[in-house]
């Protein structure tokens, strides 16, 4: 009959309560795509800022010439949301435990290396029952500092919804001032 119960004791990884962990790097995981959740307030509330100037933009299109718009995307397109790589990260502590830690974005290839020793600055996330987040990574081997950067609801929107937007809100705004003047 075999013991069950043996000598060989796992270490599960932790998620750290700390801001600021200082460790080795013992393992970047496989990194997996995250979705970022846009929500369908401030969604609607920029389409139809910007769905003003669109449609003027349209009938000076029509009056001036007969060519078409760009492309345009979906209100399902926009909804859904950018998505954003996500790699968890495996970090020795100064107290001997296996802590782990997620990396939202992308970093140069060459930035970490297992062994590296790192100070982490991090962040809870929403959901509980994830692991933090990592702000900062200050390489304390190569002595980078390294912020990674991952897409934003701003930035799937993009700049050219967004201009469009905002000039929507000026026109309704001139058109409401001009209406309670006269």
């Amino acid at each position: 009959m075999v013991n069950m119960n043996t000598e060989l004791h796992i270490r599960r990884p932790v998620h750290p309560t700390e801001r600021i962990v200082t460790g080795r790097l013992v393992r970047l995981l496989e990194g997996y795509a995250r979705e970022v959740r846009v929500g369908q307030p401030v969604l609607v509330g920029v389409l139809t800022a910007a769905g003003v100037v669109g449609l003027l933009l349209r009938v000076v299109r029509a009056l001036f010439s007969s060519g078409g718009g760009g492309a345009r995307r979906s209100f399902k397109e926009l909804k859904k949301g950018p998505e954003f790589l996500v790699t968890p990260v495996r970090v020795r502590d100064a107290a001997d435990r296996l802590v782990e830690v997620e990396l939202h974005g992308h970093l140069p290839q060459s930035a970490l290396h297992p062994g590296d020793l790192v100070q982490l600055t991090l962040r809870p996330q929403r959901d509980a029952d994830l692991p933090p987040r990592i702000e900062r990574i200050v390489n304390l081997t190569t002595g980078q500092l390294l912020t990674p950067r991952t897409a934003t609801l701003w930035s799937h929107l993009g700049p050219a919804l967004l201009l469009q937007a905002v000039l929507g809100v000026l026109l309704l705004a001139g058109v409401a001032a001009c209406s309670a003047l006269g």
